[in-house]
């Protein structure tokens, strides 16, 4: 498979019309044809379904989207790694991260490499840390900032000289308001909103201890990834979240507010990446930088 090739099948699975895409790729549409014919000949897989005015992928073309993504992607970075050397100092930082105000942290260092290294761009990619460790792992990314519990003995790392703070995310008409923190018995019977990330990742660590190994236990109604529609959750009514402080509008403004687990439990953050990653010179004066700020 050529690259030209599969920025040509993309082109076509994101405007979803042949027509459309031999426009955005200045090509005939004949050309084109041929192209996506000869790429599901090697294949040896048909990868769309051909509509009348449109045009679907198959459940082999889905795979080869999500594939072919991440290679232009990877592509893209190589040549930006490459190009990123000599005195001055240019190209592209990649950085996962989960929902943290520790990203403050990482926004000062990226803030002083810019200014003396206006030329170098960062590229914020927010996710879960399954998914920060999976582009780490892919090489998609140059560092991720991960929040504890998770395993990062394959990774170089700086923990963060803050922590985030567990707790629960409640209406502010809800019972368990009248509180300043909340306890463990508290729980009881409650509906909760949960991370799946924290779900999966329950035994053995800070936090299934606050939990007192009863965590599977409890009336856990749904899961989120990112904050922002857990809170949405929470706002209809459906549960009790338990969540990082700081993330969601608790404002005056604001129908929720933030209790804090009694006894305190707290999440450690670090910066993560690859041990035996070829970075680029942006990457390394990054790098550089955090070190500095941060030590180790």
């Amino acid at each position: 498979m050529e690259i030209r090739v599969l920025k040509y099948f993309l082109a076509v699975a994101h405007e979803g019309s042949i027509t459309a895409a031999a426009n955005v790729l200045h090509l005939t549409q004949p050309t084109l044809t041929r192209q996506l014919q000869d790429l599901e000949y090697e294949l040896k897989q048909k990868l769309f379904i051909r509509g009348k005015h449109n045009i679907t992928l198959t459940n082999e073309g889905m795979l080869l989207k999500d594939r072919a993504e991440e290679i232009i992607e990877m592509v893209n970075k190589t040549k930006s790694d490459i190009l990123s050397s000599g005195e001055d100092v240019k190209g592209n930082i990649y950085i996962g991260c989960g929902e943290t105000e520790a990203m403050k942290y990482v926004a000062k260092v990226i803030k002083e490499v810019q200014d003396s290294y206006p030329n170098i761009t960062f590229h914020i990619h927010s996710g879960n840390a399954e998914e920060v460790m999976e582009r780490l792992d892919k090489k998609l990314l140059d560092f991720g900032v991960l929040i504890q519990p998770v395993d990062i003995t394959k990774y170089n790392n700086i923990t963060l000289p803050t922590t985030d703070t567990w707790g629960v995310l409640m209406r502010k008409d809800s019972p368990l308001a009248k509180y300043k923190s909340v306890k463990l018995e508290n729980f009881k019977g409650l509906p909760l909103i949960t991370s799946r990330r924290v779900v999966k990742k329950s035994q053995n660590n800070d936090y299934s201890n606050w939990f007192q190994g009863q965590f599977e236990t409890f009336n856990i109604v749904a899961t989120y990834n990112l904050i922002y529609n857990a809170a949405l959750l929470v706002k209809s009514g459906i549960g009790y979240a338990i969540a990082l402080d700081k993330l969601a509008d608790t404002s005056s403004e604001s129908e929720l507010c933030f209790r804090p687990f009694e006894p305190k439990l707290e999440a450690k953050l670090d910066v993560v990446w690859n041990k035996f990653q070829v970075r680029s010179t942006a990457a390394n004066l990054f790098l550089q930088k955090l070190k500095e700020k941060f030590g180790k």
